[in-house]
């Protein structure tokens, strides 16, 4: 079955800085646009950053500025760095394809919780 692994969450103040990553089965991974989505208690999941096979990216304004997504296309990883972290950024963050119609299974997320 193909797998997607975040990690890399935790606490951090109103302020620092973050930078989860996550794994990618090959295949899936140099197939696809990459993405990182968050969904906070009780709302919607949201797209925070996306990239493209070739390294282009796009954010939505809410984190532009302050995320920062990248992939490591040797160790099938996407990276989402986060600086100026605000407490509205808490989160269960995972990372998908940037295409819904090829979206796999969700992974576990990564727990990021921003307070001080």
């Amino acid at each position: 079955q193909v797998q997607l692994v975040e990690s890399g969450g935790g606490l951090v103040q109103p302020g620092g800085p973050l930078g989860p990553p996550c794994e990618a089965p090959g295949l899936f991974f140099a197939s696809n646009p990459l993405a990182w989505y968050r969904q906070a208690p009780g709302k919607q999941r949201e797209l925070v950053a996306t990239i493209s096979s070739g390294g282009s990216t796009n954010y939505p304004d809410s984190v532009k500025g302050r995320f920062t997504i990248s992939r490591d296309n040797a160790k099938n990883t996407v990276y989402l760095q986060m600086n100026s972290l605000r407490p509205e950024d808490t989160a269960v963050y995972y990372c998908n394809s940037a295409a819904p119609r090829f979206w796999i299974s969700w992974g576990q997320g990564t727990q990021v919780t921003v307070s001080s």
